[in-house]
């Protein structure tokens, strides 16, 4: 007989396991919102630098990267924003792809495809920063 007094909406598996809503994504929804915290003050700051180069030559921006407090911050905000862009393609992926196989495909390209954007847009920063901005 079944109990009616307390009806779940959860199946009996996630019963078993004690899965729910609030243990499923929340270190996903964590990272997302600690990434945005992070990337504001790096916006800000490599805004406001490039902002300040918008008419000088390029030669005066290579100058302003090769700084290291300079370009230590527009890695990390490459890095951080590529991670951040990560997590929401993927919440994307999840919720609006069906197909388990295309979904996988899907996440395993994405996650590739910003792995080697961010490795590539790092490298440059690198590149400017290690020949002095010449």
């Amino acid at each position: 007989m079944t109990d009616h007094s307390n009806p779940s909406m959860r199946s009996p598996l996630g019963r078993a396991k004690g899965l729910g809503s609030s243990r499923s994504g929340v270190s996903h929804w964590w990272m997302q919102r600690l990434t945005a915290m992070g990337m504001v003050p790096l916006v800000l700051y490599c805004l406001i630098g490039f902002l300040c180069f918008a008419d000088a030559s390029e030669a005066a921006a290579r100058a302003w990267i090769a700084q290291p407090f300079n370009s230590v911050a527009l890695i990390l905000l490459l890095g951080t924003g590529f991670y951040h862009a990560a997590l929401g393609l993927q919440v994307v992926i999840e919720d609006y792809i069906s197909s388990e196989s295309r979904r996988i495909l899907m996440l395993a390209f994405m996650k590739m495809l910003m792995t080697a954007f961010a490795a590539f847009s790092i490298y440059s920063v690198l590149l400017i920063t290690l020949t002095n901005g010449a």
